[in-house]
Order: C-alpha cells, then sequence, then structure tokens
C-alpha cells in the first residue's frame, strides 16, 4: 500500500526500514500519519520483515511531537478518540512479533518520544533531544507516556521530565536509560543496521519468543513472569531451528536459521 507520509525499504535479508516523512512539520504526527502507522503494522509480513527499524526525515527531527494544529480545536470527545487512535498505533507497534529499533535522528518531543518508547530498543543521535513538554501546553502525554516513561526511566526521573516538560539531551537520555546508545548523525543509521544484522543471525522464533516473554512480563508478577518464560522455553524445543541450531554447535559448525 502506498502511503502519504510513510516510507518504507524491505531488504532481501529481512531488514525492513520504516521513515516517517513530513519534513515541513518535522515529521509531527497527524492523524493520517498515525492511520498510516496503524494500517503499515497491521500488515506487516513478519515472515518477510524479521527486524524493522524506525526513523525519521532528514537530519533534524526523528518526529518532534503531535501535530500541535490539528489539536489547538479539539474538543473533549475529539481529544479522547486522537489519543486512542494515537496509543492503539503505538500498542501495535510494540505488539509486532519481530524486534524494532528506534533510529531517533533529531527531536523526539511528546509523540516522538512516545513512538520511540513503543520500540525494543532505543539508538540516538548526538543532536537528538528528549522530553514529555505536554503539561506546558495545557495537556498531558496521550499517546502512552505516562504508563512506559516512568517503566524505562523510573518513576521519580518519568515525573521529573513530565511536570517539568523539561527537555533533554541525548546524553542526558542515555544516563538515564532512555536510550542505549549515541552515536554520531552519519554513524546512526550504520550503527542500527548493524544491530539489526547481528539480531538476523539468530533464531527467528526464539527471537520472537524472546520478545513476546518480556513484554508479556511487563504486567506480571515473578510467579506469572518465570510460568511464562518457562512455558516460551519449552516451546522452542519444538521448532527445527532449536534442532539444528544445537546440533551445529556441537559439531562446532555455523547453521543458517529457516525461521521455522
Amino acid at each position: 500500500m502506498d502511503y502519504q507520509f510513510l516510507k518504507s525499504e524491505i531488504r532481501e535479508n529481512g531488514l525492513g526500514i520504516l521513515t516517517i516523512s513530513a519534513p515541513k512539520s518535522l515529521n509531527a504526527l497527524n492523524s493520517t500519519i498515525i492511520a498510516e502507522l496503524d494500517d503499515f503494522c497491521s500488515h506487516l509480513g513478519t515472515k518477510k520483515v524479521r527486524v524493522l527499524i524506525l526513523t525519521g526525515d532528514g537530519e533534524k527531527s526523528f518526529v518532534a511531537g503531535a501535530d500541535i494544529s490539528e489539536m489547538a480545536t479539539k474538543n473533549e470527545q475529539e481529544g479522547l478518540e486522537f489519543g486512542r487512535k494515537g496509543a492503539e498505533a503505538f500498542r501495535k507497534l510494540e505488539d509486532l512479533p519481530i524486534p524494532t529499533i528506534a533510529a531517533i535522528n533529531g527531536f523526539a518531543l511528546g509523540g516522538g518520544c512516545e513512538i520511540a518508547m513503543a520500540c525494543d530498543i532505543r539508538y540516538a543521535a548526538t543532536n537528538a533531544k528528549f522530553g514529555q513538554p505536554e503539561v506546558g501546553l495545557g495537556i498531558i502525554p496521550g499517546f502512552s507516556g505516562t504508563y512506559r516513561l516512568p517503566k524505562l526511566i523510573g518513576q521519580g526521573m518519568a515525573k521529573e521530565l513530565i511536570y517539568s516538560a523539561k527537555i533533554i539531551r541525548a546524553d542526558e537520555a542515555l544516563r538515564i536509560g532512555l536510550v542505549n546508545a549515541v552515536y554520531e548523525q552519519a554513524e546512526l543509521m550504520p550503527a542500527a543496521i548493524a544491530l539489526a544484522e547481528q539480531i538476523l543471525k539468530n533464531a527467528p522464533i526464539a527471537v520472537s519468543l524472546a520478545k513476546e516473554c518480556i513484554n508479556r512480563n511487563y504486567d506480571m508478577d515473578r510467579t506469572e513472569g518465570l510460568a511464562l518464560e518457562n512455558e516460551l522455553f519449552a516451546r522452542c524445543f519444538t521448532t527445527e531451528d532449536q534442532k539444528n541450531g544445537m546440533a551445529a554447535f556441537l559439531k562446532k559448525e555455523k547453521t543458517t536459521f529457516q525461521g521455522k
């Protein structure tokens, strides 16, 4: 499907690259972009795409936030619907059964920070800036920021960022655990691609089950979480990848996983 604001590339090795492209608004999220993201995640063929990199168009902005010009005149019901659609699209991104990497090439504010947090791994350029500045506009984070940010960086730090609406640089985002690594702008995509290619060497079913286990453990207690891990661990032993991978290891050979 052709999109107005999304550009996608799928490589033969299973790497997908999705670019949010609305450079005139610094890739700000409007209703159309949110709907396109929702559709993309709903129809992504994970047999062909085994790792997805999400980035923004240009070298200034990843996603500058939600489109303020669209939100400014909304009433309560319209605000509810806008927030719900954004949260649903981000949840679909988070729930993709493949690893996702955010290559944050500039501003990641408000909805931009929230969409980055819906990805599994976050790499940032040195010029990237992060924040949840919504209270400075008379609203709160509406695309799941109050849920994901405390889980990533702790309640105290999340409350400081959200209450103050302050913007932090990439090095501070790294220090508090909001991002995994920081690179010069020219090195950002090569680093994200290198990580994706490292992941692609591994058994795709096992990687997918590991993601499922981590994500579902978000809201479980220890007993439930350990039981889930045990269940998914056992499931790996039904796969050809497990049989071939362990046989190759014992023979000191390399194997190419087939995702079966």
